[in-house]
This record gives structure tokens, sequence and C-alpha cells, in this order.
């Protein structure tokens, strides 16, 4: 069913009455640490935005809302339930799990995540993990600022093996914008690009591309690069059987979704040296448990989950997300995610 099938509010025409409407940001700091505008919601509605709801104060705060924005603070079936003015839900990302979609549904409620926003955030930031792995820039500088240089007897010096990307193998899974932009960073490096994906359609033009199925990518590819969105087939798709088919010598990247992986699959194979290292923006639980394993595994940089976090993606976000309620407000609701 096409979503103005069954979430048709038609407000064209009324902005005295909208600019009555309460429109709550439930957590606006990761998006708006204070370097970006709230004023393109204001435009539209009243706004309330706090930075942070404890789980205590969801319903408090979102009482008497007509709309809400969340990034992940969840709206269950039973908060859904017991917020009756409620008549869109915005999500300020692209992953919506922490909303009750079926539920909002049973009420017409439509929920609209940001689903394209931070292509180039995020592949720029899985090479940022990969060349810290290959080249070890923060290992230097900081032997560089302890005084190592300056007392090395030789004209240069290396803390650990580096490793040149070109005429190595690149294995992409998940072959969508963010997967299609990674492969053709590494094309631009000199990588022998391969990618696996559901949809082995539009292979692009650089020479050497192909498809592959997974236990081909893992078993060929130098560096392995996740792309793919959380489903249950894909969930803990990295685990103990499937790391044994990649080298030794491989690096494994995940900017994508933390549960991908088995963490503690990963962290034994890092730390028995059954792969070379893995750069990580994402893990199972965020934020982990200071008991994760991965947290302390040999050769593993771990980031804060932060590749769409330039001020250029965000900005992007924020305005997809006023786009958003403009057209809900117009009768014509866009990227609902539960039509």
């Amino acid at each position: 069913m096409h979503p103005r099938g069954i979430f048709s509010y038609h407000c064209a025409g009324r902005s005295g009455s909208l600019r009555a409407m309460k429109n709550v940001v439930l957590d606006g700091y990761t998006l708006n640490p204070g370097d970006l505008s709230w004023d393109g919601f204001k435009k539209l509605a009243d706004i309330e935005v706090h930075d942070r709801t404890p789980a205590n104060l969801i319903l408090k705060r979102a009482a008497g809302a007509e709309i809400l924005h969340t990034n992940k603070t969840p709206l269950t079936a039973d908060t859904i339930q017991q917020l009756p003015k409620l008549k869109y839900i915005g999500v300020l990302a692209t992953g919506y799990n922490i909303v009750d979609a079926k539920a909002a549904r049973a009420r017409a409620i439509p929920v609209s995540n940001i689903p394209t926003y931070g292509t180039a955030s995020v592949a720029q930031h899985a090479f940022a993990l990969l060349l810290e792995l290959t080249n070890h820039v923060k290992a230097h500088s900081d032997a560089v600022r302890a005084g190592e240089w300056s007392k090395n007897a030789d004209w240069c010096f290396t803390v650990g093996p580096m490793m040149e990307l070109a005429e190595k193998t690149l294995g992409v899974v998940g072959f969508g914008r963010i997967g299609r932009q990674v492969g053709a960073i590494g094309h631009a490096m000199g990588m022998r690009v391969i990618a696996f994906d559901s949809m082995q359609t539009n292979p692009p033009d650089y020479p050497g591309f192909r498809f592959a199925n997974l236990e081909e990518l893992l078993a060929e590819s130098d560096v392995v690069s996740l792309h793919c969105p959380l489903f249950p087939e894909t969930q803990g798709m990295i685990n103990a059987k499937t790391l044994k088919r990649m080298k030794p010598t491989t690096f494994l990247i995940n900017n994508s979704r933390g549960p991908l992986i088995v963490d503690k699959d990963l962290a034994d194979a890092l730390n028995a040296g059954r792969l070379a290292g893995a750069g990580l923006d994402v893990l199972s639980v965020e934020p982990p448990p200071p008991d994760n394993p991965l947290i302390k595994a040999k050769n593993c940089i771990i980031t804060p989950h932060i590749s769409w976090a330039s001020r250029e993606s965000r900005a992007r976000l924020m305005q997809l997300a006023v786009d958003n309620l403009a057209a809900f407000l117009k009768g014509k609701p866009q990227n609902v995610v539960n039509p």
C-alpha cells in the first residue's frame, strides 16, 4: 500500500494551527551539538528540543506531542499507545529499530526515516580506519611526540609493518550506495574490487570488478569491508566459521552495523593472529560494556559510531528530516518505513 493510502493528514493552508502543533525532539544532541540550527523545524511547527531523554522521562516529555523526533530514544508500543495526540514520528537516522513501527501503523502514525545522507562520510571513515591499520599514523605520531625520532640513530623509523593497498583485493559486502562508494575509493587507490550483494546488478565500469559469493569474497580479499543492512540473515555473518575462510593477513572493516559480527569470535581470531587487524566504528551493543572482548583485542581499532557525524553529513540529515516533516504536513508523507 502506498503511504498516502493510510497516512493522509491534510494540513495545507492551516499555518496558524501548524504553529500550535507540538514537535518534540527527544534526543537532539548527537545530530546537533550546537553547530547546526533547528530553524527549519521552527518554520513548520513549534519545537521543543531535548539533548537526551532518559527512559523514565519519555512519556512526560512526549505528552501532548503531535510530532515526535527521535534518534536512539526508544518508542515502544506501550509508549505509543499512551500518546493519544501523536500523529507523526520522525527518525533522525536511517535505522528505525528503536520505534515499534507496527504499533505506530496500527494507529495510522507514519514513521519516516532518513534513507541516505552520509554516503561520502561513511565511506571516508571506512578508509580512515583502514589507513590507520595499514600505516599506523597515530602510533607513529605518538612515538615522535614521545621523543623517539629525536633520539633515533637513523633518519626515519617505523613502529610496525606498513602495507601498500595498491594491487590488493578489496571485498565489499553489501553493494548499495555506501558499498559502491567504498569500492570506487578502493579502485582509485589501485585496489582490485569484488563485491557480494543479494542484488548483483549495475556493476561499476572500472576494470577488474566482479561480483562474488560470500565464501569466495572472504577467501580472496586482503580487506573485507562490511556495508550491508542488519537483517536476521546477516546478523552474526562474521563468526568463527566465516573468519576461518579469511587469510591471516586480511583486515576487516565494519562501520555498518555492529551485530553483523560476533564480537567474541572476532576477538579470538585477532588475539590468535588469525586475522591481521580490524577497524570498527560499530559494536553489537552501544555504548559497549567495559568487558566487550574487542576493546582489548590485538590490532583492533574502535571508534564510537562516528562515521555519520561529519558536519556536512549531519546538515544533510537535518534538512532531510525537515523535508520529511514538511511532506507529512502537506498530507504526502515520504520515506515512510511502515506503510
